[in-house]
């Protein structure tokens, strides 16, 4: 299958600006691209939703552009992506970069409670508040997140960061039909996010594996790695 354009879904506090430096990677190997912000994200002007929600408006930016896209899910937006192709026929390959490649009747949290133990950092920066969204410590979070960039972009991206519903982390990924497309997941063995093994366990459900020595930003740090592992996808 011909794969004519690119989508690109971020992770939980993130929106659509944090692919900038991956998309100009893109542009400069002719490979079009498109990001999207999650309902209440970046600069959507719509209120904060749940996983079905986001998935959502991901579905709807699928009918918007050509068919047979690339669609990437970073993290969190790897349950999106999980949810949105039980529900679009016009995805050509989904590729997940340290994400929750989540199956049906999956959520995050019940995938990590049902996995082996492995701690990470992330988990000591997560602050709750009460009207049942989380934000992250700013203090510490460009470094655990984008350790590999300058300081300058790391204090410039924590400040583009917005609460998430804990609601996304809990509702399951559900669908009509089982999921049949073929699938590629970046794995980076550096992260402190989402620990390395439990995506090693989601990294075996999808069709090819592919492993960096990375932070679980690569995309932010290292671009053109990314965007070489996509001109594959789509020109291979």
């Amino acid at each position: 299958m011909t794969i004519s354009n690119v989508l690109l879904v971020h992770g939980a506090w993130h929106g659509a600006w944090c692919w900038a430096p991956l998309q100009q990677a893109l542009d400069e190997r002719g490979i079009s691209s498109h990001a999207i912000d999650l309902p209440g994200h970046g600069i959507s002007p719509l209120p904060l939703g749940d996983l079905h929600g986001d998935a959502a408006a991901v579905v709807a930016a699928l009918e918007s552009l050509p068919p047979d896209t690339l669609l990437v899910g970073h993290s969190y937006g790897g349950a999106v992506i999980s949810q949105a192709a039980l529900h679009s026929d016009r995805i050509a390959h989904l590729m997940y970069i340290a994400a929750f490649a989540l199956q049906r009747g999956e959520s995050v949290n019940g995938f990590l409670r049902g996995a082996p133990r492995h701690k990470v950092e992330l988990s000591e920066i997560i602050v709750p508040s009460q009207e049942g969204r989380t934000t992250l410590d700013l203090e510490r979070a460009g470094d655990l997140l984008y350790p590999g960039s300058s300081a300058t972009t790391r204090s410039a991206n924590v400040r583009r960061l917005s609460p998430q519903p804990i609601v996304t982390m809990t509702q399951e990924v559900e669908g009509p039909s089982d999921l049949n497309v073929d699938s590629t997941y970046v794995l980076c063995n550096r992260d402190r996010a989402v620990h390395p093994e439990h995506q090693r366990i989601m990294a075996n459900r999808c069709s090819t594996i592919i492993e960096l020595d990375s932070d679980h930003s690569p995309f932010v740090d290292d671009p053109a790695s990314i965007a070489e592992i996509i001109n594959g996808i789509v020109n291979g």
